[in-house]
């Protein structure tokens, strides 16, 4: 069995007073999670069934009561966003410039180039994937291709619609 968690006297009255003036389901469970493993004597991983939330949680539920008691403001979130990206927005943005230059030149833009570059900038192997999403957080989208195969002959085309039969004929059944 899991060792039960310790809390000073001040961090439990901090808890007792988050409970009594909780105003959300999530204000209760921050005060529970150090009065159930407190009074009943419970691990954490005991509390956090209780709750309905993880193990994980309630530590940080834990954590944010004593870091009130011991007066540290309350932290920003710091949940959310990307915390897998290699380079921040204004960093892809700055790598993105010189693509931008080539595209408004009228140049065609193909991922692999950009991919080898940005391997080379960051320093290690990624998906193709990853290039294709940092385009597309950037505004930049696949562009339909040529309506045109561009080695077409466009005279032996216009010969072939002048000279090519108006009613092909019926190929002869082989049952007759």
């Amino acid at each position: 069995m899991a060792r039960p968690a310790k809390f000073t006297e001040n961090a439990v009255e901090a808890a007792r007073l988050f409970v009594k003036e909780a105003e959300t389901a999530r204000d209760l469970r921050i005060g529970l999670s150090i009065l159930i493993p407190k009074i009943f004597g419970v691990s954490n991983a005991n509390a956090a069934e209780v709750l309905g939330v993880g193990k994980a949680t309630v530590v940080r539920m834990q954590k944010e009561i004593r870091d009130r008691v011991a007066g540290k403001s309350k932290p920003k979130a710091s949940w959310g966003g990307r915390r897998r990206g290699h380079l921040s927005f204004e960093q892809e943005k700055e790598f993105l410039d010189p693509w931008i230059v080539t595209a408004e030149r009228g140049g065609v833009l193909v991922v692999p180039p950009i991919h080898a570059a940005y391997e080379e900038r960051i320093g290690c192997h990624v998906a193709a994937s990853t290039v294709y999403r940092m385009l597309a957080r950037h505004g930049w989208r696949k562009i339909a291709p040529d309506t045109c195969h561009p080695k077409r002959d466009a005279q032996s085309q216009e010969d072939f619609k002048k000279n090519s039969k108006k009613r092909w004929r019926r190929p002869p059944s082989r049952m007759s």
